[in-house]
Parts: structure tokens; C-alpha cells; sequence
């Protein structure tokens, strides 16, 4: 198979350097040029939880040739259209785009390249780069995994060839109920990338401090109501039944919840959202794909999400130069964390 990575930044330069490791023929292409220099000079360096250089074959999209049976699509969804766009004539006919992306993305990638030729894939880690040519690892090795689905059966050979793809970095699972492992990536995404983006903080400062904490508690409720009125079933994240655990209904099992949420998010403790990244580098963030999505599921089956609003909200306010992605931005959610 012929397979391109698009939107090689954090995630994508740490996913080709392990596939390119393991033997896999992988272009990756972004339009960083200072990045895509560096990765042709030195090869792509992974930092952090793991240590890896890896020689990688790297292009600007402009140098994007011939057909690709397969492209992993790690790009922020803003400009989903033109990228789906541009990479039609480069995906072969047999081909599918599989994206790797937040949020709810597959529809719109559908509508453009046809239904039986994109896949989703929920990634179970985070990454950040840290200059041109260096990602950092900022989960830890053994979640190293992936969650990949169709939208609609009948391509389930070409899903396959993925999985064994990605097999060469970690585990995979093909999940029959792929929405409900959009929403399981969805909750934990809107809960703690939100929560982080909007406080300025890592993964593992909002699960530590209790205010904070409870704000992403709050978030992941919310999608759990959404998710239960719409009639999905959320999958599990890493073997951990995450309706069952997080799930209250009672003020006891709201405290075990809430007691439950540092443990879950210890290996992900040094994880900086890349919607934060984005803003510190006064780029536009992902967050109406992210947060902006769930606020939109919820209205379509009538669940409230002030906290997931206001989380939205206060980012929104953040790109506006209105607020600084700062701890302080935590007393804006005051009365929400008193309920």
C-alpha cells in the first residue's frame, strides 16, 4: 500500500517516525516548512515519554504526487473542505482516507470524497512539537492505541489493511459501534482538552485540583446525558468502561466519579491540548469541532451543558484576545463548581 500521513505536526510526526521505524514505506507532508526541512536534514526526533529518531520521507503538500491507497488525516478540522478537496485526486480509487481527527468529522469527509472511502480513528494519546523536526510523547508508551470504525459496512478489508498498519505502534480495535468511540474520544476531548485549553494547563493540573476537576466532571456528564438521549452507547477507552465509572446519578456515585478522574488521567498527566498549543501559537483553535460539536449534539435531544458551554465560551473569549488562557479563568466557572 502506498499511505501518506497529512498534517504531520505533534501526532503525526510521532506516528510516521513509529511506522517508518517498523519498516512502513510512509510520506508525511505538512506546510511547515521549517518542520518538513528539519524532518529531510536530521529525521523525525521523538521526546518525552519515549526517546526515537527516525529517518522519514517528508514533503510540502505542493510536492504531493501520484495515488495513495491510504491517508491518515491529522489536520485541524477549520479547513476540512479544502483539504478533503485537495487530496481527492491524490486518493486512489480503491483508496480511503482515514481521519484521525477530533470531534464528529467523517460527514462532511463523506460528503466530499464518497462514503465508502473515509474511515475514523479515535487516538488514545497525545503528542506536542516542540520545534521543527521534534515531537514530544506526553502520554505513556502503553497507550499507545487505537480506536478505528467505518461509518457505514462494506469496506471492512481495506479497514483491516489500516489496523495492521497502525498495529505496528500500538493496539487496535475495530469497533463495530464506531459512533460510540467518536463519543467516549469526544467526552474525554471536550471535558479535559476544553478544561485544560481554557485554564492554560496540562491534563494532569486540571485532574489534581478539584475545582478544575469538577468543571471536567461536569463536561463529561453532559456528554454522557447527550449520548444516552441520542441512544449511544459510549465504547470503552483502553479496556475502561467509561459510562460505567463515570457515570452518577446519586451524590455517592458522583464522589467516586470524582475520585476515579486523577487515576484515570495519571499517564496522560503531562498532556498539553493542542488546542492550547494553538492559541499560544496565536493560531485559531479546534474548539467549535470539539466543544462546539457536543453543544450541538445536545440541542438536538434536549440535554442542557452549561459547563460545556461555558467552556466553550470562555476559549472563544481567549481567541479574542478577551481573556489569557490562564488558571485565573477558573472563577468564571465559580457557579457551575458550587452545584
Amino acid at each position: 500500500m502506498r499511505i501518506a500521513i497529512y498534517g504531520a505536526g505533534s501526532l503525526g510526526t510521532v506516528l510516521g517516525a513509529y511506522l517508518a521505524k517498523s519498516g512502513i514505506e510512509v510520506d508525511l507532508y505538512s506546510r511547515n516548512e521549517k518542520h518538513i526541512q528539519a524532518l529531510r536534514k536530521d529525521g523525525a526526533t521523538v521526546v518525552g515519554k519515549v526517546q526515537l529518531k527516525q529517518h522519514v520521507h517528508a514533503f510540502l503538500p505542493s510536492g504531493m504526487h501520484g495515488l495513495y491507497d491510504c491517508i491518515f488525516l491529522l489536520t485541524k478540522q477549520l479547513e476540512n473542505r479544502n483539504v478533503a478537496s485537495f487530496l481527492k485526486p491524490f486518493l486512489a480509487e480503491d483508496g480511503m482516507l482515514c481521519t484521525m481527527q477530533n470531534g464528529l468529522p467523517e460527514p462532511l469527509l463523506m460528503e466530499i470524497l464518497g462514503k465508502d472511502r473515509v474511515c475514523g480513528c479515535a487516538v488514545g494519546w497525545g503528542a506536542t512539537l516542540l520545534g521543527p523536526g521534534v515531537a514530544e510523547l506526553t502520554s505513556e508508551p502503553d497507550t499507545l492505541c487505537f480506536s478505528l470504525g467505518l461509518p457505514f459496512p462494506g469496506r471492512e478489508e481495506r479497514l483491516g489493511e489500516i489496523a495492521a498498519i497502525l498495529g505496528h505502534m500500538g493496539p487496535v480495535t475495530i469497533e463495530q459501534n464506531f459512533i460510540g468511540a467518536r463519543y467516549s474520544k469526544l467526552l474525554i476531548n471536550a471535558a479535559f482538552s476544553g478544561t485544560a485549553t481554557a485554564l492554560g494547563a496540562t491534563f494532569g493540573r486540571v485532574a489534581q485540583d478539584k475545582q478544575a476537576r469538577r468543571i471536567a466532571q461536569l463536561v463529561m456528564k453532559e456528554c454522557l446525558d447527550t449520548a444516552r438521549a441520542g441512544g449511544i452507547k459510549m465504547e470503552p477507552v483502553q479496556g475502561k468502561d467509561i459510562a460505567k465509572l463515570f457515570d452518577y446519578h446519586s451524590p455517592f456515585k458522583r464522589m467516586i466519579s470524582f475520585a476515579l478522574i486523577p487515576v484515570a488521567m495519571k499517564k496522560h498527566a503531562s498532556l498539553k491540548p493542542s488546542m492550547l498549543q494553538d492559541i499560544e501559537k496565536g493560531k485559531p483553535c479546534e474548539v467549535d469541532a470539539i466543544n462546539g460539536v457536543l453543544d450541538e449534539q445536545a440541542q438536538k435531544v434536549g440535554v442542557a451543558t452549561p459547563a460545556n458551554t461555558m467552556v466553550l465560551e470562555v476559549i472563544h473569549r481567549i481567541e479574542k484576545g478577551e481573556l489569557r488562557a490562564d488558571w485565573g479563568n477558573l472563577g468564571l466557572f465559580s457557579s457551575l463548581i458550587a452545584k
